[in-house]
């Protein structure tokens, strides 16, 4: 009876602190800093909208390739006819708009997330992490109440209209941006990184231009320096954005390496949501201070739509829906541990597990078509088949090599060639290494077939680092360097 009493008061202590954790994530707390949110994160969607039109890169990456390199399972996602295309980026860009000033909030994120997450599905060699970041953001938005105060929807609807939400919005989307920074940190732990600063050293070497300080990139200490410098600020930022005391510093040191990024890289948008999402982790009203004259508190609800009959089911259903994502985003980034060898070599989970700015990858391959009936022989240049882009980008890939090689397959069994074989001859050096063979070139790729399990046809990384100078003289090489 003892034992059992013990138990009971046991049961209840974990009973009372669940209670206690679903009461703070559901306190009232400013609604200021996730309107700064939707406003910053939808701001930068129409500049990158924007882009794609300006620039032509709707035409280069999803108009002209004859090829698009499809994620495992999507398949049958295909791009639009040309005109299709471009009405697409057209909404993309309406709905960011709408997203910035609160307009039809709730559907303008969620066209805006299948708008999006549809042109990140249709081109694997297109994958950068930032794309990732912003499907996920999108798809969060879309459940937020980011609405409820300085939009067109709570001009239209003042019954809507709140100056406080719960507190778990808040602490989702700060969560989120801490997992991008901790998994960054956690793929920089390898030898590679802290041991011989590479491929920072090669990266730096080549940006001597940089203001001020890159007339001192080529020396070993600076390299250094900001070789585990970026490996820290990673690993610290999130937690000491979270404490009081270190939190403004966090925030500046924050600020200056993203800016140092995007100068240094070509990078895109990311540094700017990254910032866009630091900003996050001030004090919630912070934003008020800016437009106090236009944003003053009017009321205090935090759930103006929630009958009380309903309150507990919705508290309940949030804490599920949490739970689920939340533990999605801490597991996915760690399945690259169920395959064998170097993840930054096999890239086999290397996707959507926040590995960023890793890898510089040099090499060659080239696709030996035989045909076993006739005894013929033909080498395919995929560059004859492929914008350059896509090649510099498979070139690195295992799993995309495979891909082309199902699709030469197919184009070869449509010639009337009904048994195929493609075998590939691979050579790639790995952050300054030597050229090694990346695929094995006794293997059939086309009995290979395209899945979740490892790879036995990628041969393993035998050299180690420090490497000698790697001199290539091959006309046909193709040079991969790889900042996501």
């Amino acid at each position: 009876m003892l034992k059992l009493f013990r138990l009971s008061d046991h049961t209840l202590s974990i009973y009372e602190m669940l209670v206690a954790f679903q009461n703070w994530l559901f306190q009232a707390t400013d609604i200021a800093s996730l309107v700064y949110f939707r406003i910053t994160f939808g701001a930068i969607m129409l500049w990158e909208v924007g882009r794609y039109l300006n620039y032509g890169w709707i035409k280069l990456y999803w108009i002209d390739p004859p090829f698009h390199f499809s994620y495992y399972g999507f398949d049958w996602v295909k791009p639009l006819p040309e005109n299709g295309m471009y009405v697409l980026f057209v909404i993309l860009g309406v709905m960011a708009s709408f997203i910035t000033i609160g307009f039809k909030y709730r559907i303008s994120a969620f066209l805006f997330f299948v708008g999006f997450t549809y042109t990140f599905l249709l081109e694997q060699a297109r994958y950068i992490n930032q794309y990732y970041l912003v499907c996920l953001l999108s798809f969060l938005l879309i459940f937020l109440p980011a609405n409820r105060a300085f939009s067109i929807d709570a001009l239209q609807r003042p019954a809507i209209y709140s100056d406080t939400i719960p507190a778990w919005p808040i602490w989702l989307l700060r969560t989120q941006i801490g997992i991008v920074y901790f998994y960054a940190a956690i793929a920089k732990m390898n030898s590679d990184w802290l041991l011989h600063a590479e491929p920072m050293k090669m990266w730096l070497s080549s940006r001597t231009d940089f203001p001020l300080i890159g007339q001192y990139f080529t020396e070993t200490s600076m390299v250094y320096l900001l070789s585990y410098g970026g490996f820290f600020l990673d690993l610290l930022v999130f937690p000491c954005l979270l404490w009081r005391r270190t939190r403004l510093i966090a925030f500046v040191c924050a600020v200056i390496f993203h800016l140092m990024n995007s100068r240094l890289f070509s990078i895109g948008i990311f540094p700017w949501i990254m910032i866009a999402s630091t900003g996050l982790f001030l004090a919630p009203d912070f934003p008020r201070s800016f437009v106090k004259r236009w944003w003053t508190v009017r009321h205090c609800n935090p759930a103006p739509f929630m009958k009380a009959k309903y309150l507990r089911w919705w508290r309940v259903s949030t804490c599920v829906f949490l739970s689920i994502y939340l533990a999605l985003q801490l597991l996915i980034p760690l399945r690259h541990f169920l395959y064998p060898g170097n993840v930054n070599w096999t890239y086999e989970g290397h996707r959507f597990s926040w590995r960023m700015k890793l890898l510089s990858k040099q090499g060659n391959v080239q696709f030996i078509v035989t045909d076993p009936v006739g005894n013929q022989t033909w080498k395919f240049d995929p560059q004859n088949f492929l914008a350059p882009w896509q090649v510099c980008t498979m070139a690195g890939r295992p799993d995309m090599i495979l891909q082309f090689s199902h699709y030469i397959a197919d184009k070869m069994r449509e010639a009337g060639y009904e048994k195929i074989e493609v075998r590939v001859q691979s050579k790639l050096s790995l952050n300054g290494r030597n050229p090694q063979l990346l695929i094995d070139p006794e293997v059939n790729l086309v009995t290979q077939r395209r899945s979740l399990n490892p790879s036995s046809w990628i041969m393993p990384l035998t050299e180690i680092l420090p490497a000698k100078q790697v001199k290539n003289n091959s006309a046909s090489s193709l040079h991969i360097c790889e900042w996501h």
